[in-house]
Order: structure tokens, then sequence, then C-alpha cells
């Protein structure tokens, strides 16, 4: 990383995708006023502009983007750079249209959108690191640009390529992995349906097969379309370092588990300078602001709870979902100030100024097509003031605090995601967002952590951990859960969590594998539900909840306490809930899909477990604390319709009106 990076020399940031290629240059000076009246301090510039940089085979047209820098840099607004290699142009497809992808099923994809890209082509790869030289050696020095932004967002809408030039990427990909053909054979389990190779060049990416293809080949083939997406944006990062020395390198996550699944941000986050990350509402009946919260969340930690950055969300609503409401009054606002909350150095949007046309000209913006007389811009405006009023208290720098952890691992969830489990309906994600809601609203700030290293976990620091759906687990992963719980820790498992290695190949013995000793306990046969099915469980203190999707055969270990049984069904006498004490500490199973109150019960005595007292705070109310040198920050987030009361560090009561954000510093 850059030693010195200047974004450490900034204002929390606030603005957005600026694209000036879509209007005249009269237009341009009328935005940077209009910047500069609504307290924008930095714009992301050029991600789409490949064309227009360079219109012809090696002619660039600099004259443009040279104004466009100068008069922003002359408004004192800042500048995150894009390197354009996300939408090559026209004539490059044409002089090479191999560079396009192929789908599994053999259809090649045509120009005439974004991202269409096969990540192996050789051509592809010589012009990004061209133009990207090409802009690094113009702009690399200038005064207004502060961050460097690669291609964008990686992964959508293609990630995979299943080309023959793909194909023979893939063999070296795997030759690094296995060595020899016969490892890769063990390893995928080829003597299954007698699909065994005896030489490298036999293999193919997992195309469409008559039935189910090689779960292992293909999620081995998800792992390298990942790593050769990576590998390009590491080629361009690489060439800004050298060219732009001390300006850090990043390229927008989109790490919301409802629109990512595509790579793995654990690996991604090592190569970047700075952690960015984009967040659009899901509208699909659920509560928004819980979704944003866990993105949130899990973006801060995917940068090791250090800064990162909201580099695009919407001031309203966006185009590309089914239904796409328009936010209310405020929501704007507690959105952006929620990212912030939660670790944010700032809230960018796309875009700045809405499209005429395009795919997304009924994308809204910062600012509307019809203009300043509206409440959008009136908003924006009062928004970019309380951004700056935060900067100027010293906010930047301050970390947040995290109350307890969640285990995340997109590979796992790749591992799942293939065909022919259990249930069709197992969804690790949906676990994932079940457990977060339960935290949640238990008003709980959560830190989200890889599946390795858990044996280092301090107790202490997080006294609870919660592995909503882990299906996919490194045989080490039970050691280290255990070294966790015997030194004072609580962890909270859920079921098919431990089941396979990273081969997708069932650990020896009973279920849960990997977690068999660690949860004292083990798991003689899977029942899963049929849709519809409801099963009863009934606690030992006489509490009932309702369980569907799954269902299993649970048998306790001496040491193994039955928390709560099935009460009807196919395995009704069986424990449905179980706690194994472990050392000083003691780790919990729930085997079967709770939802709801119901979850929530449970996890209420997960925490008790763990010595956790939640903070007494109404339902959809927020308390986030950022802390560093210049102070503590308390962020409360009102996502009801009514004015509430929190309780401050020295007793006092102080209002949030309903709707609204409000922040309390704690005196030095």
């Amino acid at each position: 990383m850059p030693s010195s990076a200047p974004h450490d020399r900034l204002p929390l940031a606030f603005g957005g995708d600026y694209n000036p290629e879509q209007w005249p240059q009269e237009v341009w000076e009328e935005d940077v006023r209009l910047m500069r009246e609504a307290g924008v301090t930095a714009v992301s510039l050029g991600v789409f502009s490949w064309a227009r940089m360079e219109p012809r085979p090696g002619e660039y047209d600099w004259e443009w983007l040279d104004t466009v820098m100068d008069l922003l840099h002359g408004a004192g607004i800042a500048v995150n750079l894009g390197t354009p290699t996300v939408v090559p142009p026209a004539w490059f497809y044409r002089a090479h249209p191999d560079a396009l992808p192929v789908t599994r099923e053999g259809v090649r994809l045509a120009f005439g959108s974004r991202g269409a890209i096969c990540h192996s082509n050789a051509e592809y790869r010589a012009a990004a690191a061209t133009i990207t030289t090409a802009l690094a050696e113009r702009y690399g020095s200038h005064p207004a640009v502060v961050l460097w932004h690669v291609h964008n967002e990686y992964g959508a809408p293609v990630l995979a390529c299943y080309c023959e030039v793909c194909a023979a990427a893939f063999r070296v990909w795997l030759r690094e992995r296995y060595d020899t053909v016969g490892a890769l054979n063990h390893a995928w389990g080829t003597a299954f349906w007698g699909q065994q190779y005896g030489d490298w060049e036999e293999i193919t990416p997992p195309r469409a097969t008559p039935s189910v293809c090689n779960p292992t080949q293909q999620l081995d083939y998800h792992r390298f379309a990942d790593a050769q997406a990576r590998a390009n944006f590491v080629a361009e990062r690489d060439i800004l370092h050298r060219l732009s020395p001390g300006v850090p390198v990043t390229t927008n996550f989109m790490v919301a588990p409802s629109q990512g699944q595509t790579v793995d941000y654990w690996a991604w986050a090592k190569e970047v300078d700075l952690v960015t990350n984009d967040h659009y509402l899901m509208t699909d009946g659920r509560r928004t602001h819980v979704n944003l919260a866990l993105a949130a969340d899990l973006t801060r930690s995917v940068a090791g709870g250090g800064p990162w950055l909201l580099l695009e969300h919407a001031t309203s609503g966006v185009n590309w979902q089914p239904y796409n409401p328009a936010k209310r009054p405020g929501e704007m606002a507690r959105n952006s100030l929620g990212h912030v909350a939660r670790g944010s150095e700032g809230a960018m949007f796309f875009q700045w100024r809405q499209s005429q046309s395009g795919a997304e000209k009924f994308h809204t913006a910062m600012l509307a097509n019809s203009g300043t007389d509206n409440r959008g811009w009136r908003e924006v405006t009062e928004l970019g003031r309380r951004v700056g009023e935060l900067s100027a208290a010293g906010l930047r720098g301050t970390r947040t605090r995290g109350d307890v952890a969640m285990v995340w691992s997109w590979d796992s969830w790749w591992a799942q995601s293939l065909e022919w489990r259990p249930s069709q309906d197992l969804d690790a994600r949906e676990r994932l967002d079940a457990f977060y809601e339960a935290l949640y609203d238990r008003h709980l700030t959560v830190d989200f952590l890889p599946p390795t290293g858990l044996g280092n976990l301090d107790p202490s620091r997080y006294p609870l951990l919660v592995v909503p759906q882990l299906y996919s687990a490194p045989a080490g992963v039970g050691a280290d859960l255990e070294r966790y719980v015997s030194r004072g820790g609580t962890v909270l498992v859920s079921f098919f969590s431990g089941i396979v290695d990273e081969n997708d190949t069932l650990h020896a013995g009973a279920y849960p594998g990997a977690l068999r000793d660690v949860l004292g306990l083990t798991v003689e046969e899977f029942d899963p539900l049929l849709p519809g099915e409801t099963i009863s469980v009934r606690g030992a203190d006489g509490a009932s909840y309702t369980a569907d999707l799954w269902s299993e055969v649970v048998i306790p270990g001496a040491d193994c306490e039955t928390v709560a049984v099935f009460a009807d069904g196919r395995t009704a006498g069986g424990a449905a809930l179980t706690r194994h004490a472990v050392g000083s500490g003691a780790a919990w199973y729930l085997a079967t899909r709770l939802t709801g109150a119901d979850l929530a019960a449970v996890v209420d005595l997960a925490l008790a477990d763990a010595g956790i007292t939640p903070v007494d705070l109404p339902r959809d109310v927020e308390l986030v604390v950022r802390e560093g040198e210049s102070g503590t920050f308390r962020f409360a987030v009102n996502h009801t319709g009514g004015e509430v009361k929190v309780v401050l560090p020295d007793g006092s009561r102080a209002a949030v009106p309903g709707g609204g954000v409000e922040v309390f510093r704690d005196p030095r």
C-alpha cells in the first residue's frame, strides 16, 4: 500500500460518479458550481470513458478530460480517477471479437452493454494495460487525483467465460493447484461416474452437461474465474503504483450477499489499498435498512476494521429491479449516515447528474433531470452540510466498535449453492440474513470473520461467535472453535455446517464433520422438510417454536445438554437445540430453521450464556459507536416514524426525531 495516501488528508468524501462525456461542455461549469453548492468534496471520473479517451486505436483525446480535471481541482473537488477497462470500445471488439465472453452453453455474448469481457483474453489484457498506462502517465501526478478506481464492479454482470482460451488457462491454474492429474482426480472425486482424467488436456471448463456436472470441477472453475479477474486488477494496480506513487488504488466491491455472490472479497481485500463498496437497497418487501447495516458491517470487516468508503448508492429509486420505489423523505440521509456510522469515510452516489439516455436513465441521481427545485436536491445539499460537519468534528480515522462476531465464507456459499443438496431451498445467505437480523434487533454491531484463524479469537473481545451456515469447513475449523470456546467463548452454530472440506468432499465420519467434536454430538441423518411443512420445537423451559425446511436426527454426546427437542414430525423426541460445555465456554447447535421471534429467542439464550446484555432501545433504532483519537461518536439512527430517546453514557436521555439521525460526541 502506498505509504502516503492522499485520501488520509481529505475531508469525508461526499459526491458521486461524474460522467461529463454524456453532456456538452457548457454543462460542465454549471455542474461544478452546483457541486460546490451541494458540498461535494469528491467525484469518481472516467469509469466508462474508454471510447472517449481512445476513440481510435492508439489515438488519445485528453483535451476534454484535462478541462474537467482542472475545473474540479479549481473548485477544490478531489477526483477518484477510473481506469475505463470495464467497457472496451467498439473498435476493440471489432478487431478482437474473441475477447467477448462465452456462456456455459457455448453462446458468445455481444457488445452493447458493459462488462462483456473474457478475463483470460491476451488482447484484452494488453489493451487494458495500455490505456491504464496512458492514463497514469498523463494524470498520475495531477493534484486532483487522490484515488485510482480500477474497472467497475468485477463480476457484474459476467465473471466466468467458458471459451477455449479460458479452458487452456484453467488447465494452467489446475496444474499450479494440484501438481498432478492424480491429485486432481482425488480432489474432484472423479472415480464417481467414471470421470477420471489421464492427461491435463482432457480437462475442460464445466460447460453444459447432460446431468449434474462434477461439483468440485464447478467450484474450482468459480475460483479460477475469480482469480483471473483479480489478476487483471492486480496488473492495472501495479501500473498505477509505478506511475502514480503514493496514490491508493481501489475497485468497487458489492459485498451485500443479496447482490454479490460472484467474487471472494476476503481475497480481494488483500489486493486493494482502500476497500470501497457499492450498495443498493433491495426492495423485496423486507426491512431494507437491515440489509444496509449488514452490508456496511461486512464491508468494514472485509477492510479489517479499518477505513473503507461507500463509493456508490442511490439518492432515491434505482431502475434495474422489477419494482423501484422512491425513498421516503429523510431516508437518503438515514441510509448514507448509517453507512458512515458503520465505518465508511463518506457517502458517494451513482451518479452526480441523471442521465437522459441509456439503460440507467431512470436511475436517480444527486442532480435530477428536473434540476434543483425539488425535494431530492434539498436533501442532497442538507446531507452535504451534515457530512461536512462530521468531517470538521474529526470523524475521519475513527473506527466502528463491534459487539459480536459472525463467520462468513464466499467460498462455502459457492459450494453450497451447487446442485443436488439435501434440499434445494438451503440458502446460506438466507441464514446469514436471519441471524444478522436477530442480532440487529438486539442493537448489536457485528464484525464478520472468515473461517480461518478463529482459534486466535479473543473471547473477551467477542464473547459470542455466530456460525449461521458454514457448509464447507476446512478440517482445522473445529479445533479453532474448540480453542475459542475453551477459553470462555460462546459459539452458536446453525445446521448444515462443517459438512465438507474445501474440495466439497464429505469429512470422514458422522455429520457434522469438522464440527462434531466441538459441538459434542453427531447427526445420524438429515430429514429435510417439504415446502409448506412445519414442525414444532419444545424447549426444556416450556418455550415453543415453529420450524420449517430442515430437521435431522441428532445424537448428543454424554456431556452435551439437550435444550430443546422436536415435538412432532419424523424426528419427534430428538434434540433440536443443544449446548456443549467446553472449558469455560459453550458451543450451541440449532438443528432446524427458525425465523423471526423464534430464532431471536434462541439467539437470546446464546447471548445470555455469553454474558451479553443488549442495549434497551425500540425496534428499528440503531445505536452505533465510532471511536478514535478525536473522541467517541454515537450515531443514533431512527427508522421509526416517532421520536425516541436514547440514553447517553452520562445518564442523560437525548431525543432522536422520527426518521432522523443524531450524532452525539463524547467529551475527550
